[in-house]
């Protein structure tokens, strides 16, 4: 027999569920963004009360077009409406549904006899929107059905280890002091995977810069960088700095990092993370205009360019994403990304290196733009690339190639 969900006992946290759903989609919150607030105004929630709100919002999300199939319920964020959804997720989730007013609509066997015909439709099993499904299968091919169904799954929560201060596997005899349980990986040497969801910010290890929050995949950019103790490196997309601090970490504070973004509130974040990590090779710079770069022309033993991109390789992350992004921002995306390789490819000094990288799976916003870029730009070798994929290595999707410049 199925186990009942406890609705009596979950009765508060899911209207913050609804709270934060509405947040996300009538008030145009980011998920995380809208848990966070919500949490805010629920300061009596103890951390089991905020994992149980968190997981399922971010279920919820990634569940969404599949929940809206099934409960066949008009598109509008009532509070029934909301119910009605919840029940359907209940039942996914292999409960039985509790007797509650909003769920007596609910017949539970015609949801799974549903189910079984929407599984064979691939856009409402993996809940995307029908452009997103024919862009994906037009650039990955087969590839991307396996793509797509693990990005709707949960994300794993993987820890770098600030080399500055410890190393992987100390640090992971730090975490099971606090019953942290991680594993290390061959392909990310500085990497922690956690076996369960925990939140880390709060322990002794984290608020002593023995490491940051950080995807596998996404460690491997500066590692693929191959910076040197003593190089001069620009990361000219910095933002709040989580491959910054990495590149700072891989020279042994020796040398000297120029972090470059056109937002001073994320540089301001990213100082208060070198002063936390122990990072003191960072000087940051906002580009207020193109008299900045100028500056730096050919003075750079490498040069970083995380550009801004459509996100689609962390939709397991913010899959809320998924419903705001528009086929018309991945092409103001990539044209975007060709504008920064032109404008600051220029930094890098002759024998030196620029890598290149973005968190998609879209081949157009990676192995193409360098095509591109490499066919109208002589000057520059191409040296190599990597694309990791989340259904091979349960990671983030990401793409990055590393250019030589030869003249």
């Amino acid at each position: 027999m199925k186990k009942e969900f406890n609705l009596k006992d979950n009765t508060t946290h899911i209207k913050g569920i609804f709270n934060v759903l509405h947040l996300v989609f009538k008030e145009g919150l980011h998920a995380d963004k809208a848990i966070e607030k919500t949490m805010q105004n629920n300061k009596q929630w103890n951390v089991k009360d905020r994992y149980f709100v968190a997981e399922t919002t971010y279920d919820m999300l990634r569940k969404w077009r599949l929940l809206h199939a099934l409960s066949g319920a008009e598109d509008s964020y009532s509070e029934k409406k909301m119910w009605t959804l919840l029940g359907v997720w209940i039942i996914l989730k292999g409960f039985d549904l509790p007797a509650h007013q909003y769920f007596r609509t609910i017949n539970q066997n015609k949801i799974l006899a549903k189910r079984e015909k929407f599984e064979k439709i691939r856009k409402i099993r993996e809940s995307v929107p029908d452009w997103l499904d024919e862009l994906g299968e037009k650039e990955l091919g087969v590839k991307w059905d396996a793509t797509i169904q693990a990005l709707g799954t949960k994300p794993t929560i993987f820890l770098r280890a600030n080399l500055l201060k410890t190393n992987p596997i100390a640090l992971q005899k730090i975490l099971l002091e606090d019953n942290i349980i991680s594993n290390t990986l061959a392909w990310s040497p500085d990497a922690l995977a956690l076996q369960d969801s925990r939140n880390v910010f709060r322990t002794n290890a984290f608020k002593e810069g023995l490491f940051e929050v950080q995807d596998a995949a996404s460690q491997m950019v500066a590692n693929f960088l191959d910076v040197k103790p003593g190089f001069r490196v620009v990361d000219a997309c910095a933002g709040t700095g989580g491959k910054t601090l990495h590149l700072a970490a891989l020279m042994k504070n020796k040398g000297r990092i120029i972090a470059l973004d056109v937002k001073q509130w994320k540089l301001l974040e990213l100082k208060k993370r070198a002063i936390r990590a122990g990072a003191n090779s960072i000087e940051t710079r906002v580009i207020e205009s193109s008299k900045v770069i100028k500056r730096l022309e050919n003075s750079a033993d490498r040069l970083l360019l995380d550009v801004p991109c459509s996100g689609l390789g962390v939709l397991r992350r913010n899959p809320d994403s998924k419903w705001k992004l528009q086929p018309e921002e991945i092409e103001k995306m990539q044209k975007m990304q060709k504008e920064i390789l032109e404008r600051f490819a220029t930094i890098t000094k002759i024998g030196g290196k620029m890598l290149y990288a973005v968190c998609s799976i879209l081949p157009s916003e990676g192995e193409m733009q360098i095509k591109l870029f490499l066919n109208t730009h002589p000057q520059w070798n191409f040296l190599g690339e990597k694309r990791y994929a989340p259904d091979v290595l349960n990671c983030d999707g990401f793409y990055m190639a590393i250019l030589g410049r030869v003249s």
